[in-house]
């Protein structure tokens, strides 16, 4: 029996970093018109995963088609 991994076909699995999340962080104050498959397709990362880092680690949200900080909403 072998409990080794071989290689697989797809994507590889996405590793969320403190450098992916800064590089998106730098990316929106630099552009916050920025769509999110923009950034996507920059980091080389689903579109999925950049919309869970701006929500979940950023605290950012959308508003009028542009990020912003959730305490700017209020």
């Amino acid at each position: 029996m072998n409990t080794e991994d071989g290689k697989r076909s797809g994507r590889p699995k996405e590793v969320l970093t403190d450098e992916i999340i800064k590089k998106i962080h730098k990316m929106i104050l630099n552009d916050r018109k920025l769509k999110l498959n923009e950034i996507a397709n920059t980091l080389k990362i689903l579109t999925e995963r950049v919309h869970h880092i701006i929500h979940e680690y950023l605290g950012m949200g959308n508003l009028s088609a542009k990020a912003v900080s959730e305490d700017d909403q209020a």
